[in-house]
C-alpha cells in the first residue's frame, strides 16, 4: 500500500557535539518541553532531531517512556513541520507523561512551526527608582 503522502525523512542527532551545537540556536520554551532549533544553512539536507531527558525527571522506565512518546509524536505529526537543513533538540519535562498524546503531538507540531504556546508572559519596562 502506497499513499500519495510521502513520509518526510528525519535524521537523528546522536553525538554530544551535535547536541551542543544546537544549544547555540533558538530556544522555544513550553510547559511540557523545551525545543532548541538550529539552522545549519544546508537546505538540501533533511532535518535532524534529538531527544534529551535528564535523570531528574524520573527513573529509567519513566525517562524511556517520555522519549518514546516524543519520538512517536515527531513521527506522526511534527516531522511534516520540520524545515530541511535544521536541527531540533526536544528537552522533555516530566509533564510529558501526563499530557494526552494527541495534545502532545499538536503542541509539538505547533512549537516546531514557531507558534507561541498559549499566553506569553508580559514583559514590563523597568520601573523608575524606588527612592523618588
Amino acid at each position: 500500500m502506497t499513499s500519495g503522502n510521502p513520509k518526510p525523512t528525519v535524521g537523528r542527532l546522536k553525538s554530544r557535539p551535535q547536541f551542543l551545537a544546537v544549544r547555540a540556536g533558538e530556544k522555544r520554551k513550553g510547559s511540557v518541553f523545551l525545543l532548541e532549533v538550529l539552522d545549519r544553512q544546508a537546505a538540501d539536507e533533511p532535518p535532524r532531531v534529538g531527544f534529551t531527558v535528564t535523570k531528574k525527571h524520573g527513573n529509567a522506565v519513566e525517562r524511556n517512556r517520555m522519549r518514546r512518546r516524543l519520538r512517536e509524536a515527531v513521527r506522526l505529526q511534527a516531522a511534516f513541520a520540520m524545515k530541511p537543513g535544521h536541527d531540533y533538540v526536544i528537552v522533555a519535562r516530566r509533564e510529558v507523561l501526563g499530557v494526552p498524546f494527541d495534545r502532545l503531538a499538536k503542541m509539538l507540531g505547533a512549537r516546531i512551526e514557531g507558534a507561541p504556546e498559549g499566553r506569553q508572559k508580559q514583559v514590563r519596562p523597568p520601573a523608575g527608582s524606588r527612592k523618588e
